[in-house]
C-alpha cells in the first residue's frame, strides 16, 4: 500500500444569501448582482492525502458527480498543471450539503480544495493567486476563501468582508429537486431600480429586510417553493425566503422550539431539513 505522507482534514461550510439583488445584465452575459453572504455551520468534510503518485483521486460518501466533472477535481487538476506539481492527492468527501440547492456546497468544496492544496503541495499561494483560480470556476468560490459575512458584487466574486452577523434558529428545508443557477438567473426579472434594503439590514440586522430577487421567478416555475415559504411564515417564521438560486428555503425563527416544529413537519414529508446558525470568520 502506498505510504501517505501528509493528511489534511477540513470542514467545507455552506452559505446562505441574506440578500440577493440582480442589478443588471453584463456584456459577458453574466448578471450584475449585489448579495450578502453568510457562512453557516452546516458543512461537508474533506480529507486530503498527499501521495507520491501523480494522479488525483476522489472518493465520496454518496453518489457524486462524475469525478472529472466535479469542481473538486477540476480545481485540483488546474492547480497541479499550472504549478507543475509532481505529487498527487487522494481526496475523500463526506457530503452533507445538498447538491444544486442554493447553499454553495460545490463552491465551498472548491475553495477548500484551493486552500488545502496550497498547503499540502507546499505552493504557498497568495490571496491574489487563490482568488484568480476561484474566478475561473465560479462566482461564489471567492467568498469561501474569506468566510464569515461578506458583501458580494460584480458576478458575486468581488468580495468585501463585513462584520460577522450572529443568527441562530435558521431553518433550512429542501423539497428534493435541483435548480440550476443558470435557470434561476434566466427566470429573474431585472428591476429598473436597486433595492437598498441591504443597507437597512446591515444597520439593523432585521431579517424582514432580507430579500432575494430570484425568488419570484423560481416560485412561478416551482409552486412548491411558494408553498414552503407560505407554510413557514404561517407557522412562526419571522421571514422565509429562497436561498441563493434554490431550491432550499430559509426560515428565520425566533426560537429553537418553533423551528423544530417545522423540522418535524417536513421530516414527515421526507424533505431534507436542518436547523443551523451563522458562522464567524476564522480565516
Amino acid at each position: 500500500m502506498e505510504k501517505k505522507t501528509r493528511i489534511l482534514n477540513l470542514k467545507s461550510h455552506a452559505k446562505i444569501n441574506l440578500f440577493l439583488d440582480v442589478i443588471g445584465k453584463r456584456k459577458d452575459n453574466f448578471h450584475q448582482i449585489r448579495t450578502i453572504f453568510s457562512e453557516i455551520d452546516l458543512s461537508d468534510k474533506l480529507s486530503f492525502f498527499l501521495t507520491e503518485k501523480t494522479d488525483i483521486k476522489i472518493l465520496a460518501s454518496t453518489d457524486f458527480l462524475e469525478t472529472k466533472e466535479n469542481l473538486i477535481y477540476k480545481v485540483a487538476f488546474f492547480i497541479k498543471n499550472k504549478y507543475k506539481v509532481k505529487k498527487g492527492v487522494e481526496i475523500y468527501l463526506e457530503k452533507n450539503i445538498p447538491i444544486s440547492a442554493g447553499l454553495g456546497g460545490g463552491s465551498s468544496n472548491a475553495a477548500t480544495t484551493i486552500m488545502a492544496l496550497s498547503e499540502l503541495w507546499e505552493l504557498d499561494l497568495s490571496d491574489d493567486e487563490k482568488n484568480e483560480i476561484s474566478k475561473k470556476f465560479g462566482s461564489d468560490i471567492n467568498f469561501f476563501l474569506v468566510g464569515g459575512t461578506a458583501l458580494g458584487e460584480g458576478r458575486g466574486e468581488e468580495i468585501t468582508p463585513l462584520k460577522d452577523i450572529f443568527m441562530e434558529n435558521i431553518f433550512l428545508v429542501n423539497p428534493g429537486f435541483p435548480v440550476s443557477s443558470r435557470e434561476a438567473y434566466e427566470l429573474a426579472e431585472i428591476s429598473n431600480y436597486e433595492n437598498n434594503n441591504w443597507k437597512l439590514f446591515l444597520e439593523t440586522f432585521d431579517v424582514t429586510y432580507c430579500y432575494n430577487s430570484l425568488q419570484q421567478g423560481i416560485m412561478q416555475k416551482f409552486p412548491e417553493i411558494k408553498e414552503i415559504i407560505d407554510y413557514l411564515e404561517n407557522h412562526g417564521a419571522t421571514k422565509a425566503m429562497l436561498s441563493g438560486s434554490g431550491a432550499t428555503v430559509i426560515g428565520f425563527f425566533p426560537d429553537f422550539v418553533t423551528a423544530q416544529k417545522s423540522a418535524d413537519y417536513y421530516s414527515k414529508k421526507n424533505y431534507w431539513n436542518y436547523i443551523t446558525k451563522t458562522k464567524r470568520r476564522t480565516r
